[in-house]
C-alpha cells in the first residue's frame, strides 16, 4: 500500500513538471513565432533604430554626393525641378513669344541652385536622421522599401525646411537665379490682361531641392535592403540581412 502511495505521488509530480515544462516549450516556439513574423530573429528594437538610422545616414551622404556633381538635378528626369507649376501659363506664354530659350535658360538656374544647396546637405540631413525619435523600429523595417525614408521625411520637414532655406538662399543669389528670372517675369507682366506673376523661387527651390534628396535617399535605402554589397557595415548586415 505505501508502495502505492509513493508511486502515484512520484507520477503526479512528473506529470506536473511534464505540464511545466510543455508549457514553457508552448511560450518559447511562440515567442520564436513572434520573431520570425518580424523577419529579424535576434533583434532588439534599439539595434533595429540604430540600424534603420545608419542606412539614412548613408543615404543622405550618397544623395548629397549624388545631387551637387554638375547636372546631379538639371540631366536626371526623376528630380529636375520644372518652371513653377502656378507660371505654367506665364511660361507658355513666353515660349510663344521666342523666349523657349531664356525659360530654358531658367529651369538650368533652378537646378543649378538646388545642386549647390545640395554640397551643404548632408550635414543637415544627418542631424535630423539622429535627432529622429523612432518607437517601433521593427515597423518600419518591415514597412516596405521606403518605409525609414518616408518616416524621416514625415517627422523632420519643418525643421528639414527650416535649416535648409538659407542655404538654398545662398545658392540662388550664387547661381544668379533671379537673373534669368527677372526679365522673364517683366516680359510677360508687360502682356496686357495677364495675372500678374512672382512666385517665390526660394520656397520653390527649398521644397523641390528636399523632395529630390528625400527621393535619392528612398532609392539608397532600398538598395541597402536588397543589396548585401549595400550592407556596408555589421550593423547594416545584421539588420538588414534578417530583414526578408
Amino acid at each position: 500500500m505505501k508502495f502505492k502511495i509513493i508511486t502515484l505521488v512520484a507520477c503526479a509530480f512528473l506529470g506536473a513538471n511534464a505540464n511545466a515544462q510543455l508549457l514553457k516549450d508552448a511560450m518559447n516556439k511562440g515567442k520564436e513565432a513572434i520573431s520570425t513574423q518580424k523577419g529579424t530573429p535576434g533583434l532588439t528594437n534599439d539595434e533595429v533604430v540604430s540600424g534603420l538610422k545608419e542606412a539614412l545616414v548613408i543615404g543622405a551622404r550618397k544623395s548629397a554626393e549624388a545631387a551637387s556633381l554638375a547636372d546631379g538635378f538639371n540631366k536626371n528626369p526623376l528630380i529636375f525641378i520644372p518652371f513653377p507649376a502656378e507660371a505654367q501659363k506665364m511660361k507658355d506664354r513666353l515660349v510663344s513669344m521666342g523666349m523657349e530659350q531664356k525659360v530654358k535658360d531658367f529651369e538650368t538656374s533652378l537646378n543649378r541652385a538646388a545642386e549647390e544647396a545640395s554640397k551643404e546637405a548632408y550635414n543637415i540631413f544627418a542631424d535630423a536622421v539622429k535627432g529622429m525619435s523612432v518607437g517601433d523600429g521593427f515597423a518600419i523595417l518591415n514597412g516596405g522599401d521606403t518605409a525609414a525614408t518616408h518616416y524621416l521625411r514625415e517627422k523632420t520637414h519643418s525643421p528639414l525646411n527650416e535649416k535648409f532655406t538659407p542655404i538654398v538662399r545662398a545658392a540662388i543669389e550664387k547661381v544668379q537665379v533671379t537673373a534669368y528670372w527677372t526679365p522673364l517675369v517683366a516680359a510677360y507682366n508687360r502682356i496686357p490682361g495677364v495675372a500678374k506673376q512672382n512666385p517665390d523661387l526660394e520656397a520653390y527651390v527649398t521644397a523641390k531641392a528636399i523632395n529630390g534628396l528625400m527621393y535619392l535617399i528612398s532609392e539608397q535605402e532600398a538598395k541597402i535592403r536588397k543589396d548585401p554589397a549595400a550592407q556596408a557595415t555589421e550593423l547594416l548586415r545584421k539588420v538588414f540581412g534578417k530583414a526578408k
